[in-house]
């Protein structure tokens, strides 16, 4: 098995993890309701989705 021959860098290790983030989820106004809601999942506050009562 291959073994590193230099130690990486704090550095490098860094640089390398930038994209390893946890990301806020995308919020959007209730087009019903007008409460705030998760993008592509049904309002919690009243039921809907697309316009459909779901819930």
């Amino acid at each position: 098995m291959a073994v590193p021959f230099r130690r990486v860098s704090k550095t490098a290790k860094r640089k390398r993890r930038t994209h390893d983030k946890i990301a806020a989820p995308t919020l959007l106004k209730c087009p019903n309701c007008g409460e705030y809601m998760v993008a592509h999942h049904v309002c919690k506050s009243c039921g809907y989705y697309k316009g459909v009562k779901v819930l």
